[in-house]
């Protein structure tokens, strides 16, 4: 978040002695403050849901084995799997100090990576302004601005969502993007002021240096929100950067050439080899559906994004972002490669930040801004409206009846008899991304992973389908049953006990059953 004000007043005695200054918070400060505070609670209040597992199941591995963690979901080998990020090894390694299982970690997780996420926002829009306000109107922009349409995927910023990825590396990278924009944003707009050092009249190589490491990590921590958050620096350097030259394109080359080997000494996966992996790509092509729905509202900064370009040409960064990532969005259609789908989120980043910068413009204002913002404010209020309000207004409180996040079931009531590794065998929905994030084992992942062969991940598949069919035959399940070591079944209400299973315990809320077998 900004820097706080310093409020000068005529003083004398001993508080002259002081200075006479009375510290004042900045508008960002203290409605960051209030938004970090409603959204943690709100956090904390949804049950957590669809990815969580996932990342709940990798903080139980490191736990368990901090330098070489198991498959995130399975009992397999770990190696190579892209879930084993830094911030995941923070978090398993607070676990180990702790106790804490992964759900627990998670939740204290989520207001972590929003503190990160709002000083980033505060920090990069005091580069593109010193408007005093353009960073509380970003934040309102960005979190409430997509569509009518519910928009909920890891990556996406809006307020309905971020009560579920808060604790996801996703959450956390994007933080780290803002955080690197604005520190790439600083040195390229003031190339050649009075304050650089050096005979250059560049700053020193050490703030290149560290800011190559910072773009490293968020490459480590989350790859899709590396490329855009490589766009978004590329736009910010062609779109300031002044100077020419041999030393200017040194210097820019050097978090390039620093960021590049960090990721490549993470000893836990080879991030680059992530780039011709397209097991997920299929599984993403939703992204791209309804693109007005869940998006539209973020065309009003459209205006606002067309008057930077015809103030100062198309070499504006955010005109150059948002050009830049539209350009990679539409390969990753047109390419068949629909992971790259996932950037929409910070590609509408521009607009939003755009809109706020010219709404946080000193009044009076002339007709035009006057129905921009109305336009803003009646697009908030029905982004609000259909899409956000349930996220943070309890049920208690709800007078309409808004829409909520996902309640998923939690698996507390199975997890006590399963031991940790243990394997279960479960094609449930909720289930296979859950039960996970316990400590045991399932017989078929849930998602892809670079650790395992995707062709023996669907063979798994394929192996609890056949064992879950009704017309199997006992035989044919023990076979199953030994090639994966199972000891437990959690059965939908809809799938019939096996007459070698024996029932421990059960759901009253879903009605699913907790079933022994294998000795």
């Amino acid at each position: 978040m900004s820097a706080g004000v310093l409020a000068r007043r005529t003083v004398s005695g001993a508080t002259a002695l002081r200075g006479g200054g009375a510290w004042r918070p900045t508008p960002y400060q203290l409605f960051g403050f209030l938004f970090w505070l409603v959204m943690s609670l709100a956090y904390w209040r949804v049950p957590l849901c669809c990815d969580a597992g996932q990342h709940a199941a990798v903080v139980e591995r490191l736990k368990d084995d901090l330098l070489r963690p198991r498959h995130p979901m399975a009992d397999l080998p770990g190696a190579g799997s892209p879930y084993y990020s830094p911030l995941a090894v923070a978090q398993g390694a607070f676990a180990r100090l702790t106790g804490l299982g992964g759900w627990e970690v998670l939740k204290l997780t989520g207001p972590l990576n929003l503190l990160v996420l709002l000083t980033g926002i505060g920090r990069f829009v005091r580069v593109l302004t010193p408007r005093p306000w353009a960073p509380v109107l970003a934040l309102a922009a960005m979190t409430l601005l997509w569509g009518v349409e519910r928009a909920w995927w890891s990556g996406y910023a809006n307020l309905m969502s971020l009560t579920g990825n808060l604790a996801y590396p996703s959450a956390f990278a994007i933080g780290l993007a803002f955080w690197a924009w604005a520190l790439t944003g600083a040195r390229a707009r003031d190339a050649g002021a009075v304050r650089y050092v050096g005979p250059s009249g560049l700053r020193p190589l050490t703030g290149y240096a560290a800011l190559g490491a910072l773009y490293g990590l968020i490459l480590l921590v989350h790859p899709i929100t590396a490329v855009a958050a490589a766009l978004g620096a590329a736009a910010l350097v062609a779109g300031w950067q002044r100077r020419r030259g041999r030393a200017v394109v040194g210097r820019w080359a050097l978090p390039v050439a620093v960021a590049l080997p960090v990721a490549a000494c993470w000893p836990y996966f080879d991030v680059f080899a992530l780039a011709g992996d397209d097991s997920v790509d299929a599984m993403h092509r939703r992204l791209y559906l309804d693109l007005g729905g869940r998006f539209g509202l973020a065309l009003l900064g459209l205006p606002a994004l067309w008057l930077r370009a015809r103030r100062a040409s198309w070499r504006d960064p955010l005109v150059l972002m948002f050009a830049l990532d539209c350009l990679m969005v539409a390969y990753g259609w047109i390419s068949g490669h629909y992971t790259y789908g996932r950037i929409l989120g910070l590609t509408l980043v521009p607009l939003q930040f755009a809109l706020a910068v010219e709404l946080a413009a000193p009044r009076p204002w002339p007709v035009w801004r006057r129905l921009l913002g109305g336009a803003a404010a009646a697009g908030a209020c029905a982004g609000l409206l259909t899409v956000h309000a349930g996220a943070v207004v309890p049920p208690a409180l709800d007078p309409v009846g808004f829409a909520r996040p996902p309640d998923w079931p939690t698996y507390d009531w199975a997890a006590r008899y399963i031991g940790p590794g243990e394997v279960v065998i479960t094609d449930g929905y909720h289930a296979v991304h859950a039960i996970a994030g316990y400590g045991p084992n399932l017989a078929a992942p849930a998602w892809p992973d670079a650790s395992l062969d995707e062709r023996e991940r669907l063979r798994r598949v394929a192996d609890v389908r056949a064992y879950l069919d009704p017309g199997s035959t006992r035989a044919e399940r023990s076979v199953i049953v030994r090639r994966y070591h199972a000891r437990w079944l959690l059965l939908t209400p809809r799938q019939r006990v096996p007459e070698e299973a024996v029932v421990v315990a059960w759901s009253r809320r879903t009605g699913e059953v907790l079933a022994r077998v294998g000795g």
